[in-house]
């Protein structure tokens, strides 16, 4: 058991690649809770899909360049979260709508640029899926960078974040722009998924950023604790997620992805038991036969 646990680490790819995949699922988990609370999880999945443009171009300019290729790829999340907000805030048309058109539109025009280089048809898959065991030292000084850029956002902000995501209305008496906020959580979602993009990849990246925070937010009876808990659920789903992919030799940001589907399904079943548990313990207290 303690070889299992052990030999992988003995490879340098691997321990940047729980550095990578710990640093990801922090952000993810910090900016996630935010939005299933508020019912955004769906504005993920669009940005995720945003960073096929980016992507596309970055590699036109400077071929497999990571550097570019994840500049490209956050810059152009950055713009779809910036074009949502702008969509919801000056149409008349709902956030749903309005998120569909930029997702569709951007998706299109990342197809659009791919099929002028035939040849990245090929390289296109490890940004699908995700290539956690390639991260570089370099991959990691950016992830790093990006993770704590939205560590510090989010501190600076907490209050307000989690005024408007509990009650807008509330929120909008005591003058805080909520818009502003809303957009700010739009561009904290891009960069999470930026980070992501090569530890789990485009296609799996909202399985990260949507599981840990939906089931810790079943067990934890306050927010932070709740962003917390959320944080140790992604955690410990890369890191298990990780080791699955070396000793099965299985795709890891699948294996990231299914762990955190399972841990989800895990905690759903327990919270449910214990609420009947609970439910019965309560009945039975009223009773006065019992």
């Amino acid at each position: 058991m303690i070889d299992l646990l052990t030999a992988p680490l003995g490879y340098p790819f691997v321990v940047r690649a729980l550095a990578a995949v710990t640093m990801a699922a922090a952000a993810c988990a910090l900016v996630g809770t935010f939005a299933v609370l508020r019912g955004m999880s769906y504005i993920g999945s669009a940005l995720a899909h945003s960073l096929v443009p980016g992507v596309a171009v970055g590699y036109l300019a400077g071929g497999l360049s990571r550097d570019r290729l994840f500049w490209w790829a956050t810059g152009t999340a950055v713009l779809a979260a910036l074009g949502m907000s702008a969509l919801v805030r000056r149409s008349r048309i709902g956030e749903d709508a309005a998120v569909g058109v930029v997702y569709s539109g951007m998706l299109a025009l990342g197809i659009v640029i791919i099929s002028t280089a035939r040849s990245f048809a090929v390289d296109l898959v490890h940004f699908l899926f995700g290539n956690v065991l390639s991260v570089s030292g370099a991959d990691l000084i950016r992830i790093g960078a990006v993770a704590a850029v939205i560590a510090v956002v989010v501190g600076l902000f907490y209050k307000e974040l989690v005024l408007v995501t509990f009650d807008r209305v509330f929120a909008a008496s005591l003058r805080i722009n909520s818009r502003w906020l809303t957009a700010l959580q739009y561009v904290l979602m891009a960069l999470a998924i930026a980070v992501s993009l090569q530890t789990i990849g485009i296609a799996l990246v909202v399985t990260l950023m949507v599981a840990p925070a939906a089931a810790a937010l079943q067990i934890a009876r306050r927010f932070h604790h709740a962003v917390l808990t959320a944080a140790a659920i992604g955690i410990v789903s890369g890191v298990v997620g990780l080791y699955l992919s070396y000793h099965l030799n299985v795709a890891s940001g699948a294996a990231v992805a299914l762990v955190c589907v399972a841990v989800f399904l895990i905690i759903s079943a327990l919270a449910r038991v214990l609420r009947a548990a609970a439910g019965e313990e309560r009945r039975g207290t009223a009773d006065p036969a019992t």
